[in-house]
């Protein structure tokens, strides 16, 4: 089992980064934890730059697992902050994206539910009408 040797990027370029945040911000929304996920990246906002040495710490043997390209493009990408805001900004788009429909109709529902109860408790508590006396 020979695996060619990967250089160490240094850079990521913007289409780069750009893909990278779009696969990734794809990823966490289409499993729904797109609240999740914001929450995570925002708790961590501050130790981006740590996260991102330590990724590459662990690089020699997260390449058995991923791919090293991409590995290094996203160890890249959260060490830049702009990248990192861009894609807690992203995840949150796609999620009022993706969910919207959802959303609709959870509200239609809940609103059928509140006009049945609304219904039920007139019938329950109607006045008897005086003209049938």
């Amino acid at each position: 089992m020979k695996k060619e040797y990967n250089e160490i990027k240094a850079t990521i370029t913007e289409a780069e980064a750009q893909l990278m945040i779009e696969r990734v911000a794809r990823f966490i929304v289409e499993r729904h934890l797109g609240a999740a996920g914001i929450l995570l990246l925002e708790s961590l906002h501050p130790l981006h730059g740590i996260a991102s040495q330590a990724m590459y710490f662990v690089l020699p043997f997260a390449e058995m697992v991923f791919d090293s390209q991409k590995y290094q493009n996203f160890a890249l990408m959260i060490q830049n902050e702009d990248y990192l805001k861009r894609l807690i900004k992203r995840i949150d788009e796609l999620d009022e994206e993706l969910n919207r429909e959802h959303r609709a109709a959870a509200n239609l529902i809940r609103k059928r539910r509140r006009n049945k109860r609304r219904a039920l408790l007139k019938r329950l508590f109607k006045k008897e009408d005086k003209s049938a006396e």
